[in-house]
């Protein structure tokens, strides 16, 4: 289960990256050119929430089923002085969650205001800081923190 969790999970990465990505580019598009936030556009920002979310529970359930993760809190005191395991004991946890938290919190808000505008800036704002913060806590093959390669 755990290899299987691990794949899911590597390569899941790519839809939340793709998913923000357009995302971010809808966002701006409709708000440099003053578009009417249409149906599809509610739909792109729904489901990239949507896929956040898919990918938050991969990852919790990954991390409870994790040796590595067992490792760090058993030996916390040892483990703490490695970054790979500080990386993924801790480090790359609260990183996601506090971007997935921002994306929701960006979908929602910007589903209730009031004008087009509005909801267009309201996802590339909180959009683009949860990408940005999502690019750091990804162990990319040439991270300082933590490697892992591109698809597992």
């Amino acid at each position: 289960m755990y290899q299987t969790l691990t794949f899911l999970h590597s390569t899941f990465r790519w839809l939340v990256l793709l998913s923000l990505v357009y995302a971010i580019f809808t966002a701006y598009k409709g708000y440099f050119s003053n578009k009417k936030f249409s149906k599809t556009d509610n739909s792109v920002r729904h489901w990239t929430a949507t896929i956040a979310h898919i990918q938050l529970v991969l990852g919790i359930t990954l991390y409870s089923q994790s040796p590595v993760i067992r490792y760090f809190w058993k030996n916390f005191n040892e483990a703490k002085e490695s970054l790979d395991l500080l990386f993924f004991g801790l480090i790359h946890i609260f990183l996601m969650l506090f971007s997935i938290i921002l994306i929701t919190i960006g979908s929602a808000i910007s589903k209730r205001k009031t004008t087009d505008q509005e909801k267009f800036k309201t996802m590339l704002i909180y959009f683009i800081i949860a990408l940005a913060i999502i690019f750091i806590a990804i162990p990319w093959p040439f991270s300082p923190l933590a490697n892992r390669p591109y698809f597992r």
